[in-house]
Protein backbone atom coordinates (compact mmCIF):
# COMPACT_ATOMS: atom_id res chain seq x y z
CA UNK A 1 0.00 0.00 0.00
CA UNK A 2 1.46 3.35 -1.01
CA UNK A 3 1.35 6.34 1.31
CA UNK A 4 0.44 9.89 0.26
CA UNK A 5 3.12 12.49 0.96
CA UNK A 6 3.12 14.17 4.35
CA UNK A 7 1.92 17.78 4.39
CA UNK A 8 4.63 20.40 4.74
CA UNK A 9 4.61 21.73 8.30
CA UNK A 10 5.63 25.23 9.38
CA UNK A 11 8.92 25.46 11.19
CA UNK A 12 7.34 26.37 14.51
CA UNK A 13 5.07 23.33 14.71
CA UNK A 14 7.60 20.79 15.93
CA UNK A 15 6.60 18.94 19.08
CA UNK A 16 8.33 19.84 22.31
CA UNK A 17 10.69 17.22 23.70
CA UNK A 18 10.73 16.37 27.40
CA UNK A 19 14.50 16.74 27.70
CA UNK A 20 14.67 15.11 31.16
CA UNK A 21 12.83 12.01 29.94
CA UNK A 22 14.88 11.93 26.71
CA UNK A 23 18.12 12.08 28.68
CA UNK A 24 17.02 9.16 30.85
CA UNK A 25 16.16 7.13 27.73
CA UNK A 26 19.59 7.73 26.20
CA UNK A 27 21.32 6.92 29.47
CA UNK A 28 19.54 3.56 29.58
CA UNK A 29 20.27 2.92 25.89
CA UNK A 30 24.02 3.54 26.07
CA UNK A 31 24.83 -0.18 26.17
CA UNK A 32 22.43 -1.16 23.37
CA UNK A 33 22.66 1.85 21.06
CA UNK A 34 25.41 0.74 18.69
CA UNK A 35 23.89 -2.66 17.90
CA UNK A 36 20.60 -0.99 16.93
CA UNK A 37 22.03 2.10 15.18
CA UNK A 38 22.06 0.65 11.66
CA UNK A 39 20.50 3.70 10.05
CA UNK A 40 22.39 6.22 12.19
CA UNK A 41 25.69 4.54 11.35
CA UNK A 42 24.92 4.49 7.62
CA UNK A 43 23.90 8.14 7.31
CA UNK A 44 26.81 9.17 9.55
CA UNK A 45 29.22 7.48 7.15
CA UNK A 46 27.57 9.22 4.21
CA UNK A 47 27.96 12.56 5.96
CA UNK A 48 31.62 11.86 6.74
CA UNK A 49 32.21 11.10 3.05
CA UNK A 50 31.02 14.60 2.22
CA UNK A 51 33.96 15.96 4.18
CA UNK A 52 36.23 14.48 1.48
CA UNK A 53 35.15 17.37 -0.76
CA UNK A 54 35.60 20.12 1.82
CA UNK A 55 38.79 22.18 1.94
CA UNK A 56 39.08 22.95 5.62
CA UNK A 57 41.84 22.47 8.19
CA UNK A 58 40.00 23.01 11.47
CA UNK A 59 41.77 23.68 14.74
CA UNK A 60 38.69 22.62 16.71
CA UNK A 61 36.01 20.13 15.65
CA UNK A 62 32.70 19.63 17.49
CA UNK A 63 30.74 16.40 17.10
CA UNK A 64 27.35 17.73 18.22
CA UNK A 65 25.24 14.97 19.75
CA UNK A 66 28.04 12.44 19.46
CA UNK A 67 26.21 9.63 21.27
CA UNK A 68 28.59 6.71 21.76
CA UNK A 69 31.04 8.35 19.37
CA UNK A 70 30.43 6.49 16.12
CA UNK A 71 31.92 9.39 14.10
CA UNK A 72 34.73 10.30 16.49
CA UNK A 73 37.20 7.70 15.17
CA UNK A 74 36.97 9.14 11.67
CA UNK A 75 37.04 12.78 12.82
CA UNK A 76 40.11 12.24 15.04
CA UNK A 77 41.93 10.38 12.26
CA UNK A 78 40.87 12.83 9.56
CA UNK A 79 41.92 15.91 11.58
CA UNK A 80 44.88 14.62 13.59
CA UNK A 81 46.13 18.07 14.53
CA UNK A 82 42.72 19.33 15.63
CA UNK A 83 41.11 19.33 19.03
CA UNK A 84 38.05 17.10 18.62
CA UNK A 85 35.18 17.49 21.08
CA UNK A 86 32.25 15.11 21.45
CA UNK A 87 29.20 16.75 23.02
CA UNK A 88 26.13 14.90 24.25
CA UNK A 89 23.60 15.35 27.04
CA UNK A 90 23.76 11.69 28.20
CA UNK A 91 26.77 10.87 30.36
CA UNK A 92 26.37 7.14 29.66
CA UNK A 93 26.85 7.81 25.95
CA UNK A 94 29.87 10.01 26.65
CA UNK A 95 31.51 7.31 28.76
CA UNK A 96 31.63 5.13 25.66
CA UNK A 97 32.61 8.01 23.37
CA UNK A 98 35.75 8.63 25.47
CA UNK A 99 37.15 5.29 24.27
CA UNK A 100 37.13 6.51 20.68
CA UNK A 101 39.69 8.33 18.62
CA UNK A 102 43.01 7.82 16.91
CA UNK A 103 46.06 6.93 18.96
CA UNK A 104 47.56 10.32 18.03
CA UNK A 105 44.40 12.23 18.77
CA UNK A 106 41.93 11.33 21.51
CA UNK A 107 38.62 13.23 21.69
CA UNK A 108 37.55 15.42 24.58
CA UNK A 109 33.98 14.92 25.77
CA UNK A 110 31.56 17.51 27.06
CA UNK A 111 28.10 17.07 28.58
CA UNK A 112 25.66 19.70 27.36
CA UNK A 113 22.38 20.50 25.63
CA UNK A 114 22.42 21.39 21.93
CA UNK A 115 20.04 24.28 22.65
CA UNK A 116 22.43 25.88 25.17
CA UNK A 117 26.00 25.10 24.20
CA UNK A 118 28.62 25.26 26.99
CA UNK A 119 31.21 26.67 24.57
CA UNK A 120 32.83 30.07 24.12
CA UNK A 121 32.07 32.40 21.24
CA UNK A 122 34.19 31.81 18.11
CA UNK A 123 35.74 28.63 19.49
CA UNK A 124 34.92 25.99 16.82
CA UNK A 125 35.88 25.64 13.14
CA UNK A 126 33.78 22.62 12.16
CA UNK A 127 30.50 21.37 13.61
CA UNK A 128 29.59 17.83 12.57
CA UNK A 129 26.19 16.61 13.72
CA UNK A 130 24.57 13.30 12.80
CA UNK A 131 20.92 12.54 13.62
CA UNK A 132 20.77 15.00 16.52
CA UNK A 133 19.09 18.29 15.59
CA UNK A 134 15.61 16.73 15.77
CA UNK A 135 16.09 16.74 19.57
CA UNK A 136 16.17 20.52 19.67
CA UNK A 137 13.14 22.29 21.13
CA UNK A 138 14.11 25.50 19.32
CA UNK A 139 15.98 24.78 16.11
CA UNK A 140 16.26 28.47 15.20
CA UNK A 141 17.81 29.09 18.62
CA UNK A 142 20.09 26.08 18.19
CA UNK A 143 21.35 27.50 14.87
CA UNK A 144 21.92 30.84 16.60
CA UNK A 145 24.03 29.02 19.20
CA UNK A 146 26.03 27.29 16.48
CA UNK A 147 26.55 30.61 14.73
CA UNK A 148 27.82 32.02 18.03
CA UNK A 149 30.41 29.29 18.66
CA UNK A 150 31.62 28.91 15.05
CA UNK A 151 34.55 31.01 13.89
CA UNK A 152 34.47 33.01 10.66
CA UNK A 153 34.90 30.70 7.65
CA UNK A 154 33.76 27.79 9.81
CA UNK A 155 31.47 25.02 8.58
CA UNK A 156 28.31 23.31 9.83
CA UNK A 157 27.48 19.86 8.41
CA UNK A 158 24.56 17.82 9.69
CA UNK A 159 21.89 15.22 9.17
CA UNK A 160 18.47 15.26 10.72
CA UNK A 161 15.05 13.84 9.86
CA UNK A 162 12.18 15.23 7.78
CA UNK A 163 8.37 14.93 8.04
CA UNK A 164 8.04 11.52 6.35
CA UNK A 165 10.15 9.90 9.09
CA UNK A 166 8.23 7.12 10.88
CA UNK A 167 5.12 8.12 8.92
CA UNK A 168 3.75 4.56 9.07
CA UNK A 169 4.02 4.43 12.85
CA UNK A 170 2.55 7.92 13.25
CA UNK A 171 -0.50 7.07 11.15
CA UNK A 172 -1.01 3.71 12.81
CA UNK A 173 -1.09 5.41 16.22
CA UNK A 174 -3.41 8.09 14.86
CA UNK A 175 -5.89 5.37 13.91
CA UNK A 176 -5.50 3.70 17.30
CA UNK A 177 -6.03 6.62 19.67
CA UNK A 178 -5.17 9.95 18.02
CA UNK A 179 -2.52 10.65 20.65
CA UNK A 180 0.99 12.09 20.22
CA UNK A 181 3.33 9.12 19.92
CA UNK A 182 5.83 10.25 17.26
CA UNK A 183 7.67 13.56 16.96
CA UNK A 184 6.72 15.97 14.17
CA UNK A 185 9.85 16.58 12.13
CA UNK A 186 10.63 19.86 10.36
CA UNK A 187 10.60 20.20 6.57
CA UNK A 188 13.96 20.53 4.78
CA UNK A 189 12.98 23.89 3.23
CA UNK A 190 12.07 25.33 6.61
CA UNK A 191 15.41 24.20 8.01
CA UNK A 192 17.17 25.98 5.15
CA UNK A 193 15.18 29.14 5.87
CA UNK A 194 16.24 28.95 9.53
CA UNK A 195 19.89 28.75 8.51
CA UNK A 196 19.51 31.88 6.39
CA UNK A 197 17.81 33.73 9.23
CA UNK A 198 20.62 32.62 11.55
CA UNK A 199 23.02 34.37 9.11
CA UNK A 200 24.76 31.28 7.76
CA UNK A 201 26.12 31.67 4.23
CA UNK A 202 25.09 29.57 1.23
CA UNK A 203 23.20 26.73 2.94
CA UNK A 204 22.85 23.60 0.84
CA UNK A 205 20.07 21.13 1.65
CA UNK A 206 19.11 17.77 0.18
CA UNK A 207 17.30 14.67 1.37
CA UNK A 208 16.70 11.02 0.66
CA UNK A 209 14.18 8.44 1.82
CA UNK A 210 15.49 5.23 3.36
CA UNK A 211 13.30 2.32 4.39
CA UNK A 212 14.01 -0.20 7.12
CA UNK A 213 11.88 -3.32 7.31
CA UNK A 214 10.79 -5.37 10.30
CA UNK A 215 9.12 -8.70 10.89
CA UNK A 216 6.77 -7.20 13.48
CA UNK A 217 5.79 -3.84 14.99
CA UNK A 218 7.21 -5.13 18.25
CA UNK A 219 10.64 -5.42 16.61
CA UNK A 220 10.46 -1.78 15.45
CA UNK A 221 9.51 -0.56 18.91
CA UNK A 222 12.26 -2.68 20.48
CA UNK A 223 14.79 -1.05 18.13
CA UNK A 224 13.58 2.40 19.12
CA UNK A 225 13.96 1.52 22.79
CA UNK A 226 17.49 0.20 22.18
CA UNK A 227 18.34 3.52 20.49
CA UNK A 228 16.73 5.59 23.25
CA UNK A 229 14.40 7.18 20.69
CA UNK A 230 11.01 6.09 22.00
CA UNK A 231 8.26 8.65 22.58
CA UNK A 232 9.51 11.47 24.81
CA UNK A 233 7.14 14.24 23.77
CA UNK A 234 5.87 16.49 26.54
CA UNK A 235 2.33 15.86 25.33
CA UNK A 236 2.66 12.07 25.35
CA UNK A 237 0.11 9.94 27.14
CA UNK A 238 1.39 8.96 30.57
CA UNK A 239 1.29 5.48 32.00
CA UNK A 240 1.20 2.14 30.25
CA UNK A 241 -0.42 1.82 26.84
CA UNK A 242 -3.54 -0.32 27.03
CA UNK A 243 -3.60 -3.64 25.22
CA UNK A 244 -6.59 -2.48 23.16
CA UNK A 245 -4.83 0.66 21.87
CA UNK A 246 -1.71 -1.37 21.08
CA UNK A 247 -3.85 -3.95 19.25
CA UNK A 248 -5.51 -1.21 17.15
CA UNK A 249 -2.16 0.36 16.30
CA UNK A 250 -0.67 -3.00 15.31
CA UNK A 251 -3.68 -3.84 13.13
CA UNK A 252 -3.39 -0.49 11.34
CA UNK A 253 0.33 -1.00 10.74
CA UNK A 254 -0.19 -4.57 9.51
CA UNK A 255 -2.15 -3.28 6.52
CA UNK A 256 1.16 -1.94 5.16
CA UNK A 257 2.88 -5.34 5.16
CA UNK A 258 4.65 -6.16 1.90
CA UNK A 259 6.70 -9.27 1.09
CA UNK A 260 6.10 -10.39 4.66
CA UNK A 261 7.86 -7.30 6.08
CA UNK A 262 6.67 -4.05 7.63
CA UNK A 263 8.24 -0.83 6.29
CA UNK A 264 9.60 2.02 8.40
CA UNK A 265 10.36 5.17 6.40
CA UNK A 266 13.08 7.64 7.37
CA UNK A 267 13.39 10.94 5.52
CA UNK A 268 17.05 11.85 5.96
CA UNK A 269 17.88 15.54 5.58
CA UNK A 270 21.47 16.61 4.84
CA UNK A 271 22.58 20.17 5.45
CA UNK A 272 25.74 22.21 4.96
CA UNK A 273 26.33 25.89 5.65
CA UNK A 274 29.41 28.09 5.92
CA UNK A 275 30.26 31.04 8.09
CA UNK A 276 31.17 34.21 6.25
CA UNK A 277 34.71 35.62 6.48
CA UNK A 278 33.28 38.18 8.89
CA UNK A 279 30.33 37.61 11.15
CA UNK A 280 27.28 39.73 10.47
CA UNK A 281 26.04 41.82 13.41
CA UNK A 282 23.29 40.35 15.51
CA UNK A 283 19.82 41.34 14.29
CA UNK A 284 16.28 41.14 15.56
CA UNK A 285 12.99 41.79 13.84
CA UNK A 286 10.76 44.54 15.27
CA UNK A 287 7.46 46.11 14.20
CA UNK A 288 9.48 48.92 12.63
CA UNK A 289 11.90 46.68 10.73
CA UNK A 290 15.23 44.99 11.47
CA UNK A 291 17.21 46.25 14.46
CA UNK A 292 20.96 45.94 15.00
CA UNK A 293 22.90 47.03 18.06
CA UNK A 294 24.55 50.45 18.02
CA UNK A 295 27.87 48.81 18.87
CA UNK A 296 27.77 47.02 15.51
CA UNK A 297 27.65 50.28 13.54
CA UNK A 298 31.06 51.38 12.36
CA UNK A 299 31.98 54.96 13.25
CA UNK A 300 33.30 57.15 10.46
CA UNK A 301 35.06 60.45 10.80
CA UNK A 302 33.69 63.38 8.78
CA UNK A 303 35.96 65.73 6.92
CA UNK A 304 34.83 68.98 5.37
Amino acid sequence: MSLPPSPRLPAHSGNQIDKTAARRSFERAAATYEAAAVLQREIGERLLERLDYVRLQPATVLDLGCGTGLALDDLCRRYRNARVIGLDFATGMLARARRRGHWRNRPRTLCGDIDRLPLADNSVDLVFSNATLQWSNDLSGCFAELYRVLRPKGLLMFTTFGPDTLIELRRAWAEADGGAHVSTFIDMHDIGDMLVRARFADPVMDCEHLTLTYATVTDLMADMKSLGTQNRLRGRQRGLTSRERLRRMTAAYERLRQDDRLPSTWEVVYGQAWMAAEKAPAQRVTDQGIAIPVSAIQRRSLSG
